[in-house]
């Protein structure tokens, strides 16, 4: 067995024919629902920019409950520190 054929996991005349039919079915598919090499291209580019953004909104409305929650939390609690230094 040659290096090629190893490195294919098949002859080379082969692996070409079985990647031509199988070229022609994706084509065919591809060409059922209107896509195009470059809308799935851009798809999958959108679709790890939409991740990015909700990552960082869900950073951001992190930071905004947390800083909610932290103008009532250390007020209350410098007070509550003032009350407890004076007994």
């Amino acid at each position: 067995m040659s290096a090629m054929t190893r490195f294919l996991g098949d002859t080379p005349l082969r692996v070409f024919l079985k990647l031509v039919v199988i070229s022609f079915l994706v084509g065919v598919v591809m060409s059922a629902f209107g896509w195009s090499p470059l809308d799935v291209i851009a798809n999958i580019r959108d679709f790890f920019l939409d991740i990015w953004n909700m990552g960082f909104s869900a950073l951001e409305r992190f930071f905004g409950y947390f800083l909610l929650g932290a103008a009532i939390v250390l007020p209350a609690f410098i007070i509550l520190r003032l009350f407890s230094y004076r007994r």
